[in-house]
């Protein structure tokens, strides 16, 4: 593929729910300008941007995938992303480097819960955005009733440019409300005629109204049009060409990616009036303690920002990024602004789905791929060396579901930790956690089928198999009350003995104070050189468990008093008498179990807050408020056990129809009912015994 400059390249991201169509559309618009010869399907898996074994066998993108084309002169970064809500990461970061976004709505089922999402993400980062209505050749489809969902959803933004003509089986073609003409696809070409005379007055009503919409933009404009004076066509498309790249304007198009039916128009307005990447403001970045403008400048320094990793195990990793200044040639060595290690890129590439074609030069706003960088992860920058700027890293939504994992085979136990952390590298969605007290590596991820994928990948590419298991809760106990007792250790086998004797007294804490030992010993009945290891034997019983086998917490201990011999005693002897104390005086001091309590923050429509609200009571939640947020929804806080919500990313979505948000973080502990306490005790032994 030849080198474009900044004004003829447009990037674009194909966003929306799944099943909408993006990466029918992605494939139409490949075979509309001749860089594939056949339209390949989903359902067989010879698409060109679904390549995985796993999207093959699932039937829906699971990450995002590139797809430049050539279009009357222009390069088009065709970036089709996942619909499906675990795989949002992608669309994060796709977003990010994108200057266009194009929303698929299917004309069927009109906007659904992840195209809202792409949308919020869009519209915070401010990418300019198209809509293609889709699957209006499908039966149930309606271009009205989409519009109208979409100016619910969007606002008065919304912008229709195209009307549909015919509908369900008998669509064929669309008219165009700039140019007040027709192009009919019977013959699978587009055919310029006049608008049918059926539907002439109804377009010639949203001609005017569009005109006048975008003339109010324009002070000069608008002047001339009072006067009488009708703008031209490519004065209408520069003014609106101008609103789309402020954000302010969103215009509506429409067709069928099966047919292919009006693709090709998509792709002509993709480069008459998508923004290029020198039509975007600059961005205001750190560098080292100052603070810098960057440009799409082919002459400025070379600046890239690494947006996704590809875990190749043939090729290694594959860096994809956008070129955001200057222009990258092969061999170039750059400084990687997080680490301040070297980069030589040896080869540059732009990969069409799975398959790479090297390239002479990148230049400012290009997209493109480099190979093996051995110290360069998702989110990186790389600068010029002694020029360490800092690109904003790609948003990521925190995980919400966590399986426990664990090598099957010691074959496995050797690769498995090269292997995470190359998925990891490959998906920045994912996190894994070493939880100290439950002993467990948890891996995170945005859902089950999430999580799911990840672990079919690790032994896909790199032949690591895992057995996964239940996320423990961390239970811990502490006590109710002070109670006194004497640990005391005596051995003798021969030889010196061991001889140990210490009096303690345990005493509650306030929640969340953790542990206190208090040395009150007097007149030397514990020397000195021993009291250390009282303690220690004291900490170490408190982490190892209490009378239900969970780590203590919120308790001070005294000793206060002890026997020891000359000869006999040693700081092991006084380190098994604390243990022995602790444990005796914890059994008398009501022990009481403690579970992890989380603050939930669940975002919901306003139709699903009953709903919502009562199941987190029947989870012995307790509610914090309610108020008003974004988009007509209601924000739902509660203080929730945290055993109740361990699979709650599920049950939202459930509940919801996918339409839930949440986010939880610990907020404290608090004493759990006995009778529950106890079952949790009996569930656990059952689960170890099988």
């Amino acid at each position: 593929m030849k080198v474009f400059p900044p004004d003829k390249i447009r990037n674009v991201a194909l966003v929306g729910h799944s099943g909408a169509g993006k990466t029918t559309l992605a494939e139409a618009l490949l075979y509309r300008a001749g860089t594939i010869q056949r339209l390949g399907t989903i359902e067989d898996g010879t698409t060109v941007t679904d390549f995985d074994p796993e999207e093959h066998a699932r039937g829906m993108s699971l990450s995002l995938a590139l797809a430049p084309f050539e279009w009357k002169g222009f390069k088009i970064n065709l970036i089709d992303t996942p619909g499906y809500a675990d795989f949002v990461g992608d669309v994060h970061a796709a977003l990010r480097v994108s200057d266009l976004a194009i929303f698929v709505v299917s004309a069927v089922d009109g906007v659904e819960v992840q195209t809202e999402y792409a949308w919020s993400v869009a519209d915070t980062l401010r990418v300019p955005r198209m809509v293609f209505i889709n699957k209006l050749d499908k039966e149930r489809a309606s271009f009205d009733r989409t519009l109208e969902h979409l100016r619910d959803r969007f606002g008065a933004g919304i912008a229709p440019i195209e009307l549909p003509i015919g509908e369900h089986d008998a669509f064929h073609g669309v008219a165009d409300l700039f140019r007040d003409k027709a192009y009919i696809y019977d013959s699978g070409q587009a055919e310029e005629v006049e608008i049918p005379e059926e539907m002439s007055s109804r377009e010639h009503e949203i001609h005017d109204n569009l005109v006048e919409g975008i003339v109010v933009a324009d002070d000069e404009m608008l002047e001339r049009y009072l006067d009488g004076d009708i703008p031209s066509v490519p004065e209408l498309e520069h003014t609106m060409a101008k609103g789309i790249a402020e954000a302010t304007v969103f215009p509506v198009v429409c067709g069928s990616a099966t047919g292919p039916i009006a693709v090709d128009r998509l792709a002509d307005f993709i480069t008459e009036l998508g923004p290029a990447p020198t039509d975007r403001p600059p961005m205001v970045v750190k560098a080292g303690d100052q603070t810098v403008e960057v440009v799409s400048d082919v002459s400025g320094d070379p600046l890239a920002f690494v947006f996704k990793t590809i875990a190749d195990p043939y090729v290694g990793q594959i860096s994809l990024m956008r070129v955001r200044s200057g222009t990258l040639k092969p061999e170039t060595t750059l400084s990687n602004s997080r680490s301040g290690s070297d980069e030589k890129l040896a080869k540059i590439a732009t990969m069409i789905g799975k398959e790479t074609e090297l390239v002479a030069s990148a230049p400012a706003g290009d997209i493109v791929a480099v190979a093996k960088l051995s110290d360069t992860d998702t989110g990186d920058t790389l600068a010029p060396k002694n020029k360490p700027v800092t690109l904003p890293p790609v948003d990521r939504p925190e995980p919400v579901l966590s399986t426990a994992v664990t090598a099957k085979t010691q074959a496995d136990e050797d690769k498995l930790a090269n292997a995470l952390r190359r998925i990891l590298a490959e998906d920045p969605a994912l996190l894994l956690e070493r939880n100290s007290e439950t002993k467990q590596t948890l891996l995170w991820g945005m859902g089950e089928t999430h999580l799911t994928i990840t672990l079919e990948r690790l032994q896909r590419k790199f032949g690591v198999a895992v057995e996964t298991t239940k996320a423990k809760v961390p239970y811990r106990e502490t006590i109710s009350r002070s109670a006194q007792a004497e640990g005391k250790y005596k051995k003798q086998t021969g030889g010196h003995g061991q001889y140990g004797v210490c009096f303690l007294r345990v005493s509650p804490l306030p929640g969340g104070t953790g542990f206190e030992f208090v040395d009150e010993i007097k007149g030397g009945s514990i020397p000195r050189q021993f009291i250390p290891a009282v303690e220690k034997g004291v900490r170490e019983t408190m982490a190892d468990g209490g009378t239900r086998g969970f780590p203590v917490v919120d308790v001070q201990v005294a000793v206060y008093d002890g026997k020891y011999h000359s000869v006999d005693s040693s700081e092991m002897s006084f380190k098994m008498a604390g243990r022995l104390g602790f444990k005796s005086a914890m059994e008398q001091a009501g022990p009481v179990m403690l579970e992890p309590i989380s603050r939930l923050k669940v975002t919901v429509p306003a139709d699903y807050q009953g709903d919502v609200m009562g199941d987190l009571s029947s989870r012995r939640g307790q509610l914090q408020g309610t108020e008003a947020a974004a988009g007509g929804r209601q924000l739902i806080t509660a203080l929730v056990p945290t055993s109740e919500i361990m699979n709650y990313a599920i049950d939202l979505r459930s509940l919801t129809q996918g339409w839930g948000q949440f986010s939880a973080a610990h907020d404290h502990y608090q004493e759990m009912p006995s009778h529950m306490a106890d079952q949790v005790v009996k569930e656990l032994e059952e689960e170890s015994s099988k």
